[in-house]
């Protein structure tokens, strides 16, 4: 039997962007007759004036790609949303389907989600004027949600771990990528956040989807870590859950019947 987890459901995500190139010439009306690769240079020499380096403004960050853990009990799905098929509002549209009913809601889990993914959605889920009030109920219209909510930075409906493990920055926090290898997870392969604009432009969705769905993984198997450090989990659940995952990666196969995540899982060390 499947050990329970502390929520059910339970929702792992993490987003891939690219430079909003039509709302940077908004902001800055100097690239408005530039074209698209021209403004992008452009841009990038902004933000390293600004900031010191060329990471873009927050709201600037398009939205291309959500993958998600999504276990409910006990059964587990792994899946993207990707802007090879969907526009962004589409891609924003469907991912908040999962809040729409209060019985239902999961726990969000992410890896400095409050940082930079949640910050994201909103200012994206904004422009298109989207509405998704349970995300953001504080306890005004559902009493339960008021010491239960993820707005609250020290609540558990939203567990950014590496805010937790940072202990909300009393110390320094750490990459997803050194955490993962720390405890024999793949971490970062050969894929990195700052090679997402040229998949997308190169249309390598397989590659981007297979990248966001792994760091997905890796959060995942952190969070259970974090349930046998805390106590919801013991560790004979913890290696159910461990092996479980696995099964469940070595099962997802792409239509060539190649395994999806192959790499994945032999990069993954039993520690």
């Amino acid at each position: 039997m499947t050990p329970s987890l502390p929520y059910n459901p339970v929702l792992v995500f993490d987003i891939e962007t690219v430079a909003d190139i039509d709302a940077a010439r908004r902001i800055y009306p100097q690239l408005a007759d530039l074209n698209d690769a021209d403004t992008f240079t452009a841009l990038q020499a902004i933000r390293i004036q600004e900031t010191g380096r060329d990471f873009m403004r927050v709201p600037l960050q398009r939205i291309v790609c959500i993958s998600a853990f999504y276990v409910k009990n006990g059964e587990s799905k792994l899946f993207s949303l990707s802007a090879e098929h969907l526009s962004e509002k589409e891609i924003l549209r469907k991912f908040f389907k999962a809040f729409t009913e209060f019985q239902d809601l999961p726990q969000l889990v992410s890896w400095n989600g409050s940082g930079f993914d949640i910050p994201v959605l909103i200012y994206r889920a904004m422009l298109y004027d989207l509405s998704v009030p349970l995300l953001f109920e504080e306890g005004d219209n559902i009493s339960k949600m008021r010491y239960d909510n993820y707005i609250n930075r020290y609540h558990n409906r939203h567990l950014d771990l590496m805010d937790r493990f940072s202990q909300y920055g009393a110390s320094a926090r750490q990459s997803m990528d050194v955490v993962a290898s720390l405890y024999g997870l793949p971490g970062k392969t050969d894929v990195d956040g700052s090679m997402v604009g040229d998949l997308v432009k190169q249309d390598k969705w397989e590659t981007l989807t297979v990248y966001c769905e792994s760091d997905v993984m890796n959060t995942w198997l952190i969070y259970l870590r974090w349930l046998r450090l805390t106590g919801k989990l013991s560790s004979e659940g913890f290696n159910t859950w461990q092996v479980q995952t696995r099964d469940y990666l070595t099962a997802m196969t792409e239509n060539d019947g190649s395994v999806r995540h192959h790499e994945f899982l032999t990069d993954w060390i039993a520690l």
